[in-house]
């Protein structure tokens, strides 16, 4: 006689760790990748957050549509730190505006750090 089971798990306890991890390494990604094309293209980008709706994108021009538009989760929030919701990567790398944004989740909390000189930046866990 063989005995089989199954077991059924549910991913939505999972559901906000994923939706997180997924925010902070796509912030990355599309941080790193604004920066690279400002240095590549010769070309000011534009990084702007837009809490209250959800999203940041990253332009060159106010009169031409952003080249990256994110949505993220209801479940995550962006506040202020000492740096604004706008920032700019110039044709170097370099950043006009340095200091912290605070990422707050239901889990954990985050902080993405820009610092002055060449345009590092880093999100680390509170």
């Amino acid at each position: 006689m063989i005995i089989s089971s199954v077991t059924v798990f549910s991913l939505k306890p999972q559901q906000p760790m994923i939706e997180e991890e997924a925010f902070i390494t796509q912030l990355k990604a599309d941080l790193y990748y604004a920066q690279n094309y400002a240095i590549s293209h010769q070309h000011e980008v534009s990084v702007v957050f837009m809490p209250s709706q959800f999203k940041y994108y990253m332009y060159l021009r106010t009169d031409i549509p952003p080249f990256i538009v994110r949505n993220y989760s209801t479940n995550i929030y962006v506040k202020e730190g000492s740096l604004t919701f706008y920032f700019k990567f110039l044709i170097d790398g370099n950043v006009n505006k340095f200091g912290t944004l605070l990422i707050q989740t239901k889990r954990k909390d985050y902080r993405l750090t820009v610092l002055i000189g060449k345009g590092r930046f880093y999100v680390a866990e509170q």
